[in-house]
């Protein structure tokens, strides 16, 4: 199994990192978890030239950071078939707390907190042994602790109070009462006895070489392997 963190980007526009998207790998199929901002040209970049080859597309919400390029997904899957005139199926599901088998894929769904905002769901994916977890926008509840437990690698949505509040814009600190902090990322990590915790979607995203102050807020609470990952970042199981 191989997780690429396609774009570890927030709503904030960043030069270095496009829209909250990850590509999970396993068996020989390729799903890609939520569309923000550049999913396709991240894709390409990740060894995908075209989102035909996808089996799957996993949302975890319909906040626009995270749904904001699914046109152009679907535009490109069209425009990339020989026959123009074909009309590309797109079923629809909707999942909230259920597993689904895929190809030889488990995937467990599971409801999230992101209130005011939902449903929120996140998502297991098992295969061969191996586990990932990619939990979308959500606090710490019940639901993501039974998600996360004994997984190898949970992927959080991370954000820093302390920044956002340094900061003093008032609709930007609203985002702390519905994203987990670093340190609560870290706890779920803990409670779940996962292997490598992925921080990701980071608010306010770290400058280059700023990144070791968010690992050491997660260390004070996890022992294990911690990843404050870049676009195109990948996890291999």
């Amino acid at each position: 199994m191989k997780v690429t963190l396609l774009g570890t980007g927030s709503p904030i526009p960043d030069a270095r990192r496009a829209g909250p998207a990850t590509l999970v790998q396993a068996g020989g199929t390729n799903l890609l978890v939520d569309c923000g901002r550049g999913v396709n040209m991240r894709l390409a970049a990740a060894g995908l030239p075209s989102p035909i080859f996808l089996h799957q597309v996993l949302l975890t919400h319909l906040h626009s950071d995270h749904v904001t390029d699914f046109n152009d997904l679907v535009t490109m899957r069209w425009a990339h078939h020989d026959d123009l005139n074909w009309d590309p199926a797109c079923e629809v599901r909707e999942v909230l707390d259920e597993v689904v088998e895929l190809d030889g894929l488990t995937i467990t769904v599971a409801p999230t907190d992101h209130r005011p905002v939902a449903p929120t769901v996140g998502y297991r994916i098992d295969h061969d042994g191996r586990s990932v977890v990619l939990a979308g926008d959500t606090v710490p509840c019940e639901s993501l602790d039974r998600l996360v437990a004994g997984a190898d690698v949970y992927v959080q949505t991370v954000i820093r109070p302390d920044l956002i509040n340094a900061i003093g814009i008032p609709r930007l600190n609203d985002v702390c009462d519905y994203h987990s902090s670093v340190a609560q990322a870290a706890q779920t990590a803990t409670r779940a006895g996962v292997r490598t915790l992925v921080l990701t979607h980071m608010v306010p995203a770290p400058a280059p070489g700023d990144e070791q102050p968010w690992i050491d807020q997660a260390r004070e609470h996890f022992d294990g392997e911690i990843v404050v990952a870049e676009d195109l970042d990948a996890v291999e199981l």
